[in-house]
Protein backbone atom coordinates (compact mmCIF):
# COMPACT_ATOMS: atom_id res chain seq x y z
CA UNK A 1 0.00 0.00 0.00
CA UNK A 2 1.20 3.58 -0.90
CA UNK A 3 1.85 6.12 1.70
CA UNK A 4 2.01 9.21 -0.49
CA UNK A 5 -0.40 12.01 0.12
CA UNK A 6 -3.42 11.56 -2.11
CA UNK A 7 -4.37 15.41 -2.63
CA UNK A 8 -3.79 18.75 -0.31
CA UNK A 9 -7.42 19.13 1.08
CA UNK A 10 -6.31 21.80 2.92
CA UNK A 11 -5.87 24.07 -0.40
CA UNK A 12 -8.88 22.36 -2.31
CA UNK A 13 -11.81 23.29 0.37
CA UNK A 14 -9.95 26.52 1.86
CA UNK A 15 -13.14 27.79 3.33
CA UNK A 16 -14.06 24.41 5.20
CA UNK A 17 -10.35 24.12 6.33
CA UNK A 18 -10.90 27.10 7.88
CA UNK A 19 -13.96 26.83 9.53
CA UNK A 20 -12.50 23.38 11.02
CA UNK A 21 -9.19 25.32 12.05
CA UNK A 22 -11.68 28.21 13.68
CA UNK A 23 -13.71 25.55 15.24
CA UNK A 24 -10.04 23.54 16.60
CA UNK A 25 -8.75 27.33 17.97
CA UNK A 26 -12.15 28.04 19.78
CA UNK A 27 -11.00 25.13 22.05
CA UNK A 28 -10.30 26.91 25.75
CA UNK A 29 -7.00 25.63 26.32
CA UNK A 30 -6.88 28.15 29.50
CA UNK A 31 -9.60 26.91 31.07
CA UNK A 32 -8.43 22.90 30.14
CA UNK A 33 -4.43 23.56 30.54
CA UNK A 34 -2.53 23.65 27.38
CA UNK A 35 -0.76 20.38 28.83
CA UNK A 36 -4.39 18.75 29.37
CA UNK A 37 -5.50 20.06 26.39
CA UNK A 38 -2.40 18.25 24.11
CA UNK A 39 -1.88 15.23 26.30
CA UNK A 40 -5.96 14.64 24.80
CA UNK A 41 -5.19 15.44 21.21
CA UNK A 42 -1.97 13.20 21.39
CA UNK A 43 -3.83 10.33 23.09
CA UNK A 44 -6.64 10.34 20.87
CA UNK A 45 -4.41 10.72 17.46
CA UNK A 46 -2.22 7.62 18.89
CA UNK A 47 -5.82 5.91 18.52
CA UNK A 48 -6.65 6.90 15.30
CA UNK A 49 -3.51 6.39 14.44
CA UNK A 50 -2.84 9.55 12.58
CA UNK A 51 1.14 9.99 12.51
CA UNK A 52 0.81 14.03 11.36
CA UNK A 53 -1.44 14.64 14.36
CA UNK A 54 0.80 12.18 16.75
CA UNK A 55 3.99 14.22 15.75
CA UNK A 56 2.43 17.28 16.28
CA UNK A 57 1.04 17.24 19.62
CA UNK A 58 4.29 15.55 20.83
CA UNK A 59 6.00 18.15 19.54
CA UNK A 60 3.56 20.90 21.02
CA UNK A 61 4.03 19.59 24.68
CA UNK A 62 7.79 19.44 23.97
CA UNK A 63 7.60 23.11 23.84
CA UNK A 64 5.87 23.14 27.00
CA UNK A 65 8.84 21.06 28.74
CA UNK A 66 6.72 18.02 29.19
CA UNK A 67 9.37 15.17 29.91
CA UNK A 68 9.69 12.96 27.01
CA UNK A 69 9.38 9.82 28.97
CA UNK A 70 6.03 11.02 30.32
CA UNK A 71 4.96 11.95 26.72
CA UNK A 72 6.49 8.10 25.34
CA UNK A 73 3.78 6.42 28.37
CA UNK A 74 0.41 8.25 27.14
CA UNK A 75 -0.39 5.04 25.31
CA UNK A 76 0.06 3.30 28.45
CA UNK A 77 -1.21 6.27 30.89
CA UNK A 78 -3.02 3.80 33.00
CA UNK A 79 0.21 1.84 34.14
CA UNK A 80 2.29 5.47 34.13
CA UNK A 81 3.02 7.39 37.41
CA UNK A 82 3.12 10.51 35.74
CA UNK A 83 -0.41 11.61 35.08
CA UNK A 84 -1.93 13.59 37.64
CA UNK A 85 -6.06 12.40 38.40
CA UNK A 86 -7.60 15.35 36.48
CA UNK A 87 -5.73 14.26 33.35
CA UNK A 88 -6.18 10.23 33.83
CA UNK A 89 -10.07 11.48 33.95
CA UNK A 90 -9.63 13.39 30.47
CA UNK A 91 -7.52 10.63 29.42
CA UNK A 92 -10.34 8.06 30.17
CA UNK A 93 -12.95 9.92 28.88
CA UNK A 94 -11.12 10.66 25.33
CA UNK A 95 -10.75 6.95 25.12
CA UNK A 96 -14.50 6.24 25.78
CA UNK A 97 -15.37 9.02 23.58
CA UNK A 98 -12.80 7.85 20.58
CA UNK A 99 -13.16 4.31 21.03
CA UNK A 100 -17.13 4.05 20.96
CA UNK A 101 -17.95 6.05 19.03
CA UNK A 102 -21.16 3.87 17.63
CA UNK A 103 -21.72 3.12 21.89
CA UNK A 104 -22.91 5.11 24.52
CA UNK A 105 -20.11 6.06 27.10
CA UNK A 106 -21.15 4.82 30.61
CA UNK A 107 -22.58 6.76 33.83
CA UNK A 108 -19.79 5.57 35.11
CA UNK A 109 -17.28 7.14 33.39
CA UNK A 110 -19.08 10.16 33.33
CA UNK A 111 -18.87 10.40 37.48
CA UNK A 112 -15.41 9.82 36.74
CA UNK A 113 -15.24 12.86 34.86
CA UNK A 114 -17.23 14.87 36.84
CA UNK A 115 -15.35 14.12 39.84
CA UNK A 116 -12.36 16.39 38.03
CA UNK A 117 -14.20 18.93 35.93
CA UNK A 118 -16.79 21.49 35.95
CA UNK A 119 -19.44 21.36 33.30
CA UNK A 120 -18.01 23.83 31.53
CA UNK A 121 -14.80 21.92 31.21
CA UNK A 122 -16.44 19.08 30.22
CA UNK A 123 -18.30 20.75 27.01
CA UNK A 124 -14.70 22.12 26.07
CA UNK A 125 -12.80 19.14 26.68
CA UNK A 126 -15.64 17.42 24.32
CA UNK A 127 -14.98 19.97 21.55
CA UNK A 128 -12.00 19.41 22.23
CA UNK A 129 -12.06 15.44 21.12
CA UNK A 130 -14.75 16.04 18.48
CA UNK A 131 -12.02 18.28 16.52
CA UNK A 132 -9.07 16.31 17.29
CA UNK A 133 -11.05 13.22 15.87
CA UNK A 134 -12.50 15.16 12.24
CA UNK A 135 -8.59 16.61 11.96
CA UNK A 136 -7.39 12.59 12.44
CA UNK A 137 -9.85 11.35 9.90
CA UNK A 138 -8.77 14.51 7.27
CA UNK A 139 -5.33 13.42 7.97
CA UNK A 140 -5.42 9.60 7.60
CA UNK A 141 -7.97 9.66 4.37
CA UNK A 142 -5.70 12.41 2.58
CA UNK A 143 -2.64 10.98 3.56
CA UNK A 144 -1.19 14.14 5.03
CA UNK A 145 2.64 13.35 5.65
CA UNK A 146 4.48 13.83 8.71
CA UNK A 147 6.76 16.89 7.83
CA UNK A 148 10.67 15.45 7.55
CA UNK A 149 11.57 18.54 10.25
CA UNK A 150 9.44 19.84 12.78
Amino acid sequence: MSMSPRLPYYQLAPKAFQALLNFSGAVRKDLLGARLTDLVLLRVSQINGCGFCIDMHWRDLIKLDADPRHLNAVAGWREAPFFSDRERAALNWAEAVTSRSHHATSDEEFEKLKAHFTNEEIAELGFCIASINAWNLLNLGFRNPIPEKG
